[in-house]
């Protein structure tokens, strides 16, 4: 297995939508071991596909002891119940914002193996769940802040790019990983 670059902000592929895998190949399967490695070295609790580069509808996930990988997922349900918690982003490092987001979603896909799959997702599953699947639509969680809390990200990565210091944000609230999604 090998350790994959992540992309960051300002890099174009970020802002794509992935394109559908129409047949899972050893290649996928190796990409999805590659991915998962990754995703825990970062540390990280998931990884889309477009993050490393890719334009394919795939993300790996890790949140407890659930281990695992979606190929073309689809939110098939999303509670009305939402919260915010704090969430930052292996293609954003060194910032973190208060995200709202659905408390419980299905999501359906393909497993590694091909196999159709239903998942039911609480808490931080559910979050990884829907900011991987926003990485495969382009979608950025930064996008989902406020036009004040949005502007301050966009300073703090344009500080950081510039090699200027990065302010602290909030820490990951109590209970709660401080890995990156």
């Amino acid at each position: 297995m090998a350790e994959l670059q992540i992309r960051t902000f300002g890099d174009p592929i970020l802002r794509q939508r992935a394109r559908e895998v129409e047949e899972i190949t050893d290649l996928h399967k190796s990409l999805i071991a590659n991915m998962t490695e990754t995703m825990h070295l970062a540390p990280g609790v998931g990884l889309a596909a477009t993050q490393i580069g890719v334009l394919e509808r795939i993300f790996v996930y890790s949140v407890d002891e659930t281990v695992g990988a979606l190929i073309n997922p689809e939110l098939v349900y999303r509670s009305t119940e939402t919260d915010t918690d704090i969430e930052g982003c292996l293609s954003l490092p060194g910032i973190q914002f208060p995200v709202e987001r659905s408390v419980e979603v299905t999501m359906r896909g393909l497993d590694e193996n091909g196999d159709r799959v239903e998942i039911e997702a609480t808490d931080l599953l559910a979050v990884v769940f829907q900011h991987e699947l926003d990485h495969l639509d382009g979608v950025l969680f930064i996008d989902h802040l406020p036009d004040d809390m949005r502007k301050e990200a966009l300073r703090a990565l344009r500080d950081q790019a510039l090699g200027l210091t990065v302010p602290a944000r909030d820490p990951a609230p109590e209970g709660r990983p401080e890995e990156m999604l």
